[in-house]
């Protein structure tokens, strides 16, 4: 039989003293002693060494009791429990000391997991977004007050069941971040915008799906865009119909009069120049608002970044650009779109630099050269010109400083490079001057 750790240090105490009895008891039984003598001693040294045996035993396993306590006591998460006899002048003390310390960290950890569960179940309850919890079942097991309102049913009849049973089944697929424009929940309709990430709890894994009402926020900014559309409409309309009422009034005038002037046709035919050069530049900014709206999604291929650069490089005649060269590389794209965005990068750099030609830089000049970062390349527009005057408003469609200009250049060209998957970014260059227009796209 196996004995148990008290019992092996009483018996082990015991052995200790069985020499020193032995020979006590043989001294005494073999001397010339009376037997009461030899009976009340022989009693003595049992009594002792039984004694001291229960009291080393005592003094070994009482503090293994001791620990042993204050660590259920924790595992229980009873953490007002402490060992008195800690102090440093003691190994035993010690080892009480820390679990006193673990005991104190224990407690105040515990007090802050209180608080955070409680600032995470107010932030649930009181935000205006559904959050749902699956398990890898495929089952619900955490949703909060949004959730309850968007499946209009309370939690208790939600938590357990699948997500084909609540509507959400398309949620646990597809893209985890998109929106979801076509879905009508029980509690509501509208546009929902879907978020959705891997966690796991208790070493499984589980989906946790946020559902947001875009509805709201969607009208706002559309109607921002339309306010801007229509004032940039307004603002166009008014600056060609303005004088072309004006002219005409006054043509009207001249028609109507009695004593016309010797040169009166001359001046009918330059007012009607100027109507028609007007209604002229008015087409064309309908003809770019039309282009901007109708952009195709690009048709993708395989193409050769150094190709879809020379090609750009050709169009421009009035100066042309220094090619810097980059690694050999080819992309996926829709080489006619990014050589339109090449072509616009190119013209809006060149015609900075004739600006400061004119000037008298001389030297001014466009570079372009390509690099491979990651899985992007990144084709990138230098320029000598004067810089970007106000770079808030680059990408406001239908804004420009150019008399010819339309304004949708730098928005076509940051659209399609979007639709690419890429970015389109313009900065000054700090502080050699001139402007950087930088192009990355997915290799």
């Amino acid at each position: 039989m196996r004995l148990s750790h008290d019992r092996h240090v009483f018996l082990y105490a015991i052995l200790g003293g069985t020499p020193a009895a032995v020979f006590g008891f043989w001294l005494l039984w073999a001397g010339d002693y009376t037997f009461n003598f030899q009976l009340t001693l022989t009693l003595f040294i049992v009594g002792c060494w039984f004694g001291f045996a229960a009291a080393l035993h005592n003094r070994v396993v009482r503090p293994l009791q001791t620990a042993s306590n204050l660590l259920a006591a924790l595992r229980e998460g009873d953490f007002s429990v402490r060992a008195h006899a800690a102090r440093h002048d003691d190994p035993l003390g010690e080892l009480f000391m820390e679990v006193n310390q673990l005991s104190k960290v224990l407690h105040e950890q515990r007090l802050s997991a209180r608080e955070a569960t409680a600032l995470l179940n107010t932030v649930m309850e009181t935000i205006d977004v559904a959050v749902f919890a699956f398990d890898n079942t495929g089952h619900l097991k955490l949703t909060n007050r949004a959730g309850e309102k968007l499946l209009a049913t309370p939690a208790a009849k939600l938590l357990n069941r699948n997500a084909a049973e609540l509507g959400l089944a398309e949620c646990l697929r597809g893209e985890p971040n998109r929106l979801l424009s076509e879905t009508t929940f029980p509690g509501g309709s509208g546009r929902w915008g879907l978020r959705r990430t891997s966690f796991r709890e208790k070493g499984l894994p589980h989906e946790l799906i946020v559902v947001a009402d875009l509805s709201q926020a969607l009208r706002a900014e559309e109607l921002k865009a339309w306010q801007r559309l229509v004032r940039v409409i307004g603002h166009e309309l008014n600056n060609s119909l303005t004088p072309i009422k004006s002219i005409a009034g006054s043509l009207g005038q001249i028609f109507k009069s009695t004593n016309r002037a010797s040169d009166w046709e001359s001046d009918m035919q330059g007012g009607l120049d100027i109507i028609a050069s007007r209604a002229e530049g008015l087409t064309r900014f309908m003809q770019a608002y039309a282009w901007l709206a109708r952009l195709p999604q690009p048709v993708r291929a395989p193409c050769a970044v150094k190709q879809l650069v020379e090609r750009a490089i050709a169009i421009e005649l009035r100066q042309s650009a220094r090619l810097l060269g980059g690694p050999d590389l080819s992309i996926s794209c829709d080489a006619a779109q990014i050589e339109q965005v090449l072509i616009n990068l190119l013209k809006n750099a060149t015609e900075a630099t004739l600006e400061q030609r004119a000037a008298g830089h001389i030297e001014a000049s466009v570079r372009i050269r390509w690099i491979q970062a990651g899985r992007t390349v990144a084709i990138i527009i230098e320029d000598d010109g004067p810089g970007i005057a106000n770079p808030s408003n680059l990408f406001v469609p239908f804004f420009t400083t150019k008399a010819e200009g339309t304004g949708i250049g730098l928005v076509l060209s940051r659209q399609i490079a979007e639709n690419h998957g890429g970015s389109l970014v313009l900065e000054n260059r700090v502080p050699e001057g001139g402007c950087v227009a930088t192009l990355r796209l997915p290799v």
